[in-house]
């Protein structure tokens, strides 16, 4: 008998279930409703009419008392007229009221036709006409007044933003034949005139007269749009001038149809410093955690002209950096800068092995260390159809060891770089995008540098979402160093192609892979270098699932490497990882695997933690 009462019980619990999902119960410690015989788009209707249930007896008999008017008026907003409602209270002393209320819907009301008239500037607009062919409400449909409040709602809220500001409805009314269920509705909506934008205003900020005039995204008397005013703001923000931004239109001042836009200025702190302590996880060879330390400098208005400047102080056990950038507006604040960079910074390439006869093996020493000192000027434009074009011209001085050989070339580079992003939406996370970027550097021995080079770039990343879940990001990198085979050791490491990391190959750390050499060192032992190559070709293709909308899930592929004419050794790694999409931007926490084991390489797996943006 134990055992069949055992049993009973989860028949029991699920019976209750059944019975529980059959309607919808609210309670507390007045009253308990149940609701039957609705939807549940009536059931909840009929909960939002008739509100949050009693906190005290005098509530409690003012709730039974309106309630059957109450799911009689959530049963006409919603096209149903003929609705009948039977309503039994059970009450106790001791335990909470119980209000059923029994409903049953009957004959919806259907709209037979929708007369929808405009007159006004907004026959004109484009955008509205795009607007009304997809209205919700259609003849057939089910009567909804909620849904024809808000076509309502959203007709004047999107002549106001297009700058009709005269616009009212002439006539709107819904006629119901409740002998038939038919119901008629009337709208009739006069735009009147569209304003236009008049004279913008920028105060509280100390920068030259007319300055900012080149950031407005609209001409003068041009139609009014709130999406203009919105791109005005962000052109401000991206100027990373100003704290805070108002960007007020003035309508009650404006002058016949042309609108005033006040715009409201905050300058940023003169100067800001911002520290970071963090690690750099898998970037070196000898050392799976680096510690690293950093402290940016800013200033974003030197002067009335607009100049800033950036410094970068980073320290950091193989890769201490400072770098000082001092930009100034030319003919745009942001589409047309000089850049003036300079800066000193150390950096490790490759890995360093010494063989041991006893063993029959190579051991690793180290990496190729390079430091170097550079002055830089750029210009950067972005063009009308938004490629970003720009020119460099970079001295640079570099200091390396290679084959116990020291080196210390110079090199005057003359740059041009061309690119462009297009993303799907704005968002840190796009659905989709393409990303193209193309460069070409020139150093000649007649114009300052150690030896002819020419160094050629280009690099692509496609990203495109299918059905909601499904995202696909793939990844090409290409380059190559022209340069005869004589003057290869003159080329700087910074300068000479690696491959491997978290932008690169995944599952070997960040740039070990590439050509090598072997020579005999001072101590008369033989040895081996990785020294980069003059070409490289990465490429990878990765899948990821959306879990949640913040969290997914990715697996990839990555192959290539970099290479010589005499060295080619294709390098393959997979794996996978674990995503969050933070407010900050996607965090990615993946674990990489080389397939194969190089000359050079004996640990072919890293854990690789990213930050930021894939566009």
């Amino acid at each position: 008998m134990q055992l069949s009462s055992f049993r009973l019980w989860p028949l029991s619990i699920i019976l209750l279930s059944s019975l529980l999902s059959a309607f919808p119960v609210m309670a507390n410690s007045f009253l308990m409703l149940k609701i039957t015989g609705a939807n549940d788009s009536l059931s909840r209707n009929i909960e939002a009419h008739l509100g949050t249930l009693p906190s005290s007896e005098v509530q409690r008999r003012a709730f039974i008392f309106n309630a059957e008017d109450n799911v009689i008026a959530a049963l006409n907003s919603l096209g149903y007229y003929h609705g009948e409602i039977v309503q039994d209270v059970q009450t106790s002393p001791d335990s909470p009221w119980v209000l059923s209320l029994d409903v049953t819907p009957g004959e919806p009301t259907r709209i037979e036709w929708i007369d929808l008239h405009f007159d006004g500037e907004i026959l004109e607009d484009a955008f509205i006409l795009q607007w009304l062919d997809k209205i919700a409400i259609k003849p057939g449909d089910i009567l909804n007044h909620g849904k024809y409040e808000l076509m309502k709602y959203q007709l004047i809220t999107l002549a106001l933003a297009r700058g009709y500001f005269d616009g009212n409805y002439v006539q709107s009314s819904i006629e119901v034949n409740r002998d038939v269920n038919t119901a008629k509705i009337t709208l009739h909506y006069d735009s009147g005139p569209r304003y236009h934008m008049g004279e913008v205003n920028f105060a509280g900020h100390s920068l030259q007269d007319g300055f900012l005039d080149t950031l407005i995204p609209f001409e003068k008397k041009s139609p009014y749009s709130t999406g203009s005013l919105s791109r005005l703001n962000r052109e401000l923000l991206d100027t990373s001038y100003f704290s805070n931004i108002k960007v007020l239109p003035q309508v009650d001042k404006a002058i016949g149809l042309d609108v005033p836009i006040k715009v409201e200025l905050s300058p940023k702190p003169s100067h800001s410093i911002e520290l970071g302590l963090g690690v750099d996880i898998g970037n070196t060879t000898d050392s799976a955690v680096e510690p690293r330390v950093s402290i940016n400098w800013r200033t974003p208005q030197i002067n009335s002209y607009g100049h800033s400047q950036e410094t970068n102080l980073e320290w950091s056990p193989d890769r201490p950096k400072y770098l000082t950038t001092y930009t100034i507006p030319l003919t745009h604040p942001l589409d047309d800068q000089l850049k003036i960079r300079f800066g000193m910074l150390r950096d490790k390439y490759g890995v360093t092995q010494v063989y041991h006869p006893d063993d029959n093996k190579f051991t690793n020493t180290g990496e190729l260390e390079a430091s170097k000192g550079l002055i830089a000027v750029i210009r950067q434009q972005r063009l009308s159809n938004n490629w970003i074009l720009g020119y460099s011209l970079e001295a640079m001085k570099e200091f390396y060891t290679q084959s116990d050989i020291d080196y210390s070339p110079e090199f005057l580079l003359f740059g041009t770089n061309i690119s462009k992003t297009t993303r799907g939406d704005n968002t840190l996370d796009p659905k989709s995008g393409f990303f193209q970027y193309y460069s070409i550097e020139y150093a000649n021995p007649n114009l300052g540098s150690a030896i002819q080079l020419t160094r050629i770039q280009t690099k692509y990343k496609w990203i495109e979402t299918f059905f909601d879940k499904h995202r696909i990001v793939a990844r090409l990198d290409l380059g190559v160093n022209l340069a005869d085979d004589a003057d290869l050791a003159l080329i700087p490491p910074s300068l000479r192609y690696f491959a491997g990391g978290d932008q690169s190959i995944r599952g070997y750390s960040y740039q070990e892979l590439g050509p090598y050499l072997d020579y005999t060192n001072s101590d008369g032992d033989e040895a081996r270098e990785v020294v980069g190559g003059r070409y490289l070709m990465v490429g990878s293709l990765e899948y990821q699932y959306y879990v949640t909308p913040t969290w997914r899930v990715g697996t990839f592929i990555d192959a290539g490497n970099a290479f010589d004419v005499n060295q080619i050794e294709p390098i393959v790694s997979v794996g996978g990882g674990l995503h969050w999409i933070s407010p900050i931007g996607p965090i990615k926490l993946d674990l990489g695997v080389g397939l194969k084991e190089t000359d050079t390489v004996d640990r072919p797996w890293r854990i690789h933690l990213t930050m930021g943006a894939e566009l």
